[in-house]
Order: C-alpha cells, then structure tokens, then sequence
C-alpha cells in the first residue's frame, strides 16, 4: 500500500487564518523549522495508481495541486480518486466534497449518521446523485471499496472510537446527538498489511487498546499537546476534551491520561501524530515537546508525507 499525507493539520490548518500566537508568527514566516501544514487527509492505493480519499479536507484543490500521483492521467475528465471515506462530520473533514462536485464519479462512504448530517445540508446535494453514491458504512464490518471500475484492493473496517457531535450540529436535536456512529477510527488493509487511522479521539478505552497493539503503523489525533492549551495560549475557552479530543501529554503535561502514556507498551511499528491544531507546539521541530514525543517513538506527520506498507 502506498499512503499519502494531503494534510496534517486540524480545523483552520498551520498556521490558522486568523492565529498569531508565536508557533503561528513562524509558520506565517516559514522559519525555524515551523512547516506550514493543510488540514488532515490521507489517500492509500493498492495499485499505486486508483486511490482512496480518506476525508475530504477544505483545502483539497491545494492539496491535489501538491501531489501528481493525485492529478488527472487520462482523457478529458478523470481523477485517481474513485472513493472516498469519511470518519466524522466535522468541517474540516466533509467541506472537500464540495470541491469534488464536479460531476466525476465516485462512491461516498460514511456511517449512517454522516451520511444524516450531509442530507440535512442541501448544499452537499451539489454531489449529483447520478455521478456520487453514497454507502453507508457499518461498524465492525469490513467492506472491499469499489473504485469506478472495479475494486481498489482495499478492505476498510470502520469502528467507534471517543468523540462528541460535530461543532456546528450540538445546537440541534438530542435525536442527532449521542451515536457510536459519530467518530470513527478506521483499519485499512490490502490483504497482506493493514494500518488505523484515528484522526480523533477523545480517550484510549481498553478494547482500543488491544485493537492497536503489535499494529505497523498507527495515524492518531494529534490535536493538542495538553487538554488546557487554548486557555493558556488566550485564544479559547474549551478543553481538548470539550471538543473530543485526547492531548498528547495529559491535562497538566506530564499526565498518565495522555497519548504518550496511554500506547506505552502497544509495541506499535510506527506512530504519527496527524490533525495538530495551531497552538501544538510539537509543530516546532526545535521545541522540548517535539524531542519529548520523539522519545517516545513517535512522528509528527507533514504535508507531502509519503508511506509503503
């Protein structure tokens, strides 16, 4: 399998629009070993050639634009792209497809309740029905993804992990809050290797645990250092935990809660820190915490990354 990064970063990318704390000041800059990063999306090919676009980033266009294996190779229209799997709804992992709405066919694949979240947004019916079908994806139930023309030689399993509602839907109904189907973790394989990808999680549960351990390569929600950072950096109110996700070195930096302590023993090959926010001072190559993490055997993902199992 051959696995390309598009992006790393979480919602608002590295730097953020709008962010102008110090780790951003030099990432607006480019200096000191602060690379700007897009917002997090991978793509995987058995062949080298069809692949699987696993969430569909805001910056999509910029992201393809990155990386030839991904351009157009034939006729007037085509894409390399012939499937795509959603592991949340969260913006930025669902506002791609609408960069992706130009009548290309491809399968659309999701839980249940992504798939309700989508429909109850008409503008995602710019994905016409004719071109894009939308399969709904069961937990714990490996599917074989098909690609335009015949199978991609992927096997996906989809299984709940720790998350909360996406954001801009926790004003709605309790009816569409509190599903096992709201965050998913994903185990990807081509018969012979399989890696996971958990862009977000809010906590290591047991069977989580056992379900990683021995794994040759683990993508992990990389999202905040530690679980008070945006309140101790002055740009926001929430907890990592608020918002559904797991900090990298606990709730105080050197907590037994966080994701360095909690896979210690997993005998995990290779582990990438993926959907960094902003204020992660692990985007600092040069900072203690990107030598602590790198002591403990992990890496931190990067745009243009590229992968082979």
């Amino acid at each position: 399998m051959r696995i390309l990064v598009l992006g790393a970063a979480a919602g608002g990318g590295f730097p953020q629009w709008n962010c102008n704390t110090p780790g951003s000041r030099r990432a607006w800059r480019e200096e000191n070993g602060a690379k700007r990063r897009s917002q997090a999306s991978i793509a995987v090919s058995a062949d080298g050639e069809r692949w699987l676009l696993i969430n569909a980033s805001p910056d999509f266009r910029q992201q393809v634009l990155a990386l030839p294996p991904l351009w157009p190779q034939r006729g007037l229209r085509h894409s390399p792209i012939e499937a795509v799997l959603l592991s949340s709804g969260e913006i930025d992992h669902i506002a791609g497809l609408l960069s992706m709405r130009e009548r290309q066919r491809f399968d659309l694949w999701a839980s249940a309740r992504v798939h309700e979240v989508l429909a109850l947004n008409p503008i995602f019916d710019a994905l016409h029905p004719d071109y894009v079908t939308r399969k709904a994806l069961a937990l714990d139930a490996p599917v074989d993804i098909d690609g335009v023309d015949a199978p991609l030689g992927l096997r996906v399993t989809a299984f709940a992990v720790p998350g909360k509602v996406p954001l801009f839907m926790e004003s709605r109904s309790e009816s569409l809050r509190g599903s096992d189907e709201e965050t998913l973790g994903l185990e990807v394989s081509d018969g012979r290797e399989r890696f996971y990808y958990i862009p977000g999680c809010a906590a290591l549960t047991p069977a989580l645990r056992e379900r990683l351990r021995g794994a040759a390569l683990v993508f992990f929600d990389g999202t905040l250092w530690r679980d008070d950072e945006m309140q101790r950096a002055g740009v926001g109110s929430k907890t990592g935990a608020r918002m559904g996700h797991m900090s990298i070195a606990g709730g105080n930096g050197d907590d037994d809660a966080g994701t360095l302590a909690a896979f210690a023993g997993l005998d995990v090959r290779r582990k990438l820190f993926i959907h960094l926010n902003t204020t992660n001072p692990v985007l600092d190559e040069a900072s203690p915490e990107r030598a602590q993490v790198r002591a403990h055997g992990w890496d931190v993902a990067e745009d243009g990354m590229e992968l082979t199992l």
